[in-house]
């Protein structure tokens, strides 16, 4: 089993920055991909960026050119920066893990989430 510990959420200014980290732990032999999706009040969860654990990575549309999704292999922790926060980007921050151990392959993992406010 894969723990998912996120931190980093606040109430931050249109503009602003903040830092997202998501720190993995438990038995598994590998971590595959990680991600950060968020929901907002009212609308479906969605995916901002992932990483693999080669470092490639994609991000949503939105997100591009503000948001950078980054991890350290040796901590099992991956990090989203978000830099030039507008308001339709409060949401919870869900992180998301794929590991594979006990026989099974692509086995998903989620954080409680961790709430970003922007606003003024």
């Amino acid at each position: 089993q894969v723990q998912l510990v996120e931190s980093g959420g606040d109430l931050v200014q249109p503009g602003g920055s903040l830092r997202l980290s998501c720190a993995a732990s438990g038995s598994f032999s590998s971590i595959n991909s990680m991600g950060w999706y968020r929901q907002a009040p009212g609308k479906q969860r969605g995916l901002v960026a992932a990483i693999t654990s080669d470092g490639s990575t994609n991000s949503a549309d939105s997100v591009k050119g503000r948001f950078t999704i980054s991890r350290d292999n040796a901590k099992n922790t991956v990090y989203l920066r978000l830099n030039s926060l507008k308001p339709e980007d409060t949401a919870v921050y869900y992180c998301n893990v794929v590991w594979t151990g006990h026989g099974y392959a692509g086995m998903n993992a989620w954080g409680k989430g961790t709430l970003v406010t922007v606003s003024s």
